[in-house]
């Protein structure tokens, strides 16, 4: 008996590994299981070698393993590719070819048994089937999902798909794998969601209205997700011609009284380096997605890295105050998602929202959670004749009015400028305008969200992003009253609070998906001290059992 259990799917794109992902992952969840999904996919409409990881349990599990129990390679290349995720404990459901391995061997011709039921795309059924068995699973359930799926013909030969899949389990047992569900069956009613959908659920909560991209990986999925639920909530989409205009689009939008995001990744933001500049002079609020994937360049276009978090710190000429928000699962991105939206309006200052390619299309058991029943505070104001867009305040923060409403004149501008919003150069109204858009930080760090502590110690587990449960779930398997682990949500501007969780620990390690360790050395910059640092800028996430041996290994050292 065993609490969680990896499985692993490998095969090369248009080969269907999405069905198999979509028909187990729907039947552990109703089984009453904890599950998690994410992809490891490569840049091409048909071949490569892709993979799908599911881990189920009978607690809670928001992290991917390496070494694997169950793998279905569904083409010679897909063994190659995971070949070294596989122990002598894992069982390989694969006919005979040209590759051994010291594994558990099911030698099953899967594209022939679904020939002679009459489709071979029903291969993927009978894996499902197969891999349902060997966990002890009730086939009743992925009938029903297969019936609402399909009807007719197709229906008909997925179930007997099904029907072979479960004797082939039968023959070797059942059970192999035995895991027991969750006793409440909890899991049943929880939300399963991805970052991409809690991104997208998080902006309709914080009154997106507008949404204007040009489409680039890993972020195009919050735009299609807006796009299918624009006619439900009234939200205007502009697929734009390049990332320039989409970003002055959802300016334009909030100078307009709407509420806009636009989303990216690392190359189009670049080119949205201009746009950030304008909304910090303008004083225009903007949300941004930036959707994070390895660079420099193209790099590796559907691959995860926490690569550009100096970009969006630093992004755009001049000085001007920002926020850069990096949420850690798909709560925290419906959580952030909405609260950029306030943050944006309040402060009038772009907010930058950070995922990557593995949380947008990772998939996690989430607890329902309680959408507080409130409007979104629109901070606009009815102007006068005396209106006046940026006057002087001791706070820094101007009252913003919209065109139409009310009687004054709103002018804004991309060159210094006077209260009134007309071009100067002033170098007294240089300084004012200056010092009261910089001003708004000392409002913008009561905002500050305090980083997630989890258990005590004097050594520190340190990330930011989507690390967070996989660092989590490694410092829990190391068992060592000694760490403690802090996820930062909030990444800047960093403030005293934030950083005094952090001078409380003897040592500090951080873990960062990236070359150079970005988040490091923006602590350094505060005056904390980082005695060890693990990144990882391979296109893919850090696992939980790999993480946890080099925490391992790092803790021998400091004893």
């Amino acid at each position: 008996m065993r609490n969680s259990v990896s499985v692993l799917i490998g095969g090369s794109a248009g080969q269907g590994i999405a069905s198999i992902e979509t028909l187990l992952t729907k039947g552990f969840k109703r089984s009453g299981f904890y599950t998690f999904s994410t992809k490891e996919f490569m840049s091409r409409v048909r071949g490569g070698s892709n993979t799908t990881l599911i881990r189920i349990s009978d607690t809670p599990v928001n992290a991917p393993d390496f070494k694997v129990d169950i793998f279905v390679p569904l083409d010679t290349n897909a063994f190659f590719h995971a070949q070294e995720r596989i122990t002598d404990e894992t069982f390989v459901i694969a006919k005979k070819g040209d590759y051994e391995c010291d594994c558990v061997r099911y030698d099953y011709d899967l594209e022939s048994l679904a020939k002679a039921i009459g489709n071979p795309i029903v291969s993927n059924t009978i894996a499902a089937a197969l891999v349902f068995g060997l966990l002890g699973c009730d086939g009743a359930v992925l009938r029903e999902i297969i019936s609402e799926f399909y009807t007719n013909e197709l229906l008909a030969v997925n179930l007997k798909a099904l029907e072979v899949g479960a004797e082939l389990a039968r023959e070797n047992g059942n059970c192999r794998y035995c895991i027991k569900p969750n006793s409440l069956m909890r899991p049943k009613n929880d939300l399963f969601l991805s970052g991409t959908e809690g991104i997208g659920f998080g902006a309709i909560a914080g009154g997106c209205n507008f949404i204007s991209s040009y489409p680039m990986s890993p972020s195009t999925g919050v735009l299609t997700f807006l796009a299918k639920q624009s006619r439900n909530f009234g939200i205007c989409v502009e697929q734009a011609e390049d990332e320039i205009a989409a970003f002055q689009m959802g300016l334009g939008v909030w100078y307009s009284g709407g509420r806009a995001i636009t989303t990216t990744s690392g190359g189009g933001f670049s080119l949205m380096g201009e746009g950030v500049s304008l909304s910090g002079m303008t004083e225009n609020p903007m949300v941004v997605y930036l959707a994070q994937r390895p660079g420099p360049a193209t790099g590796l276009p559907t691959r995860t890295e926490q690569g550009d978090l100096e970009l969006a710190i630093y992004i755009g000429h001049g000085e001007f105050p920002r926020i850069v928000l990096a949420p850690g699962d798909p709560k925290e991105c419906f959580e952030l998602a909405r609260k950029a939206f306030e943050l944006a309006d309040a402060y009038q200052i772009p907010v930058i929202l950070m995922s990557d390619q593995y949380l947008a299309d990772s998939y996690f058991n989430v607890e329902q959670f309680e959408i507080e029943d409130k409007q979104s505070t629109a901070h606009v104001v009815k102007t006068d004749a005396n209106y006046k867009r940026y006057a002087l305040t001791p706070e820094g923060i101007s009252p913003r009015g919209i065109p139409g409403y009310g009687g004054g004149l709103v002018l804004v501008d991309s060159d210094e400028h006077t209260e009134e919003g007309l071009i100067t150069e002033s170098m007294s109204v240089r300084n004012e305008q200056n010092g009261k858009r910089l001003n708004k930080r000392e409002l913008i760090y009561d905002e500050v969200i305090t980083p997630e502590v989890d258990k005590e110690g004097e050594i520190a587990v340190v990330g930011w992003g989507s690390t967070k449960h996989i660092i989590k779930e490694a410092v829990e398997r190391l068992a060592d009253e000694r760490i403690a682990c802090i996820h930062f949500s909030w990444v800047y501007p960093l403030s005293e609070s934030q950083l005094t969780l952090l001078q409380k620990a003897k040592y500090l390690i951080v873990v960062e998906n990236n070359a150079t360790g970005q988040f490091a050395k923006l602590l350094r910059l505060h005056g904390i001290t980082v005695h060890e640092q693990i990144l990882k800028s391979d296109g893919l996430s850090f696992f939980v059992d790999e993480l946890s041996e080099k925490l391992s290994v790092l803790l021998k050292e400091i004893r």
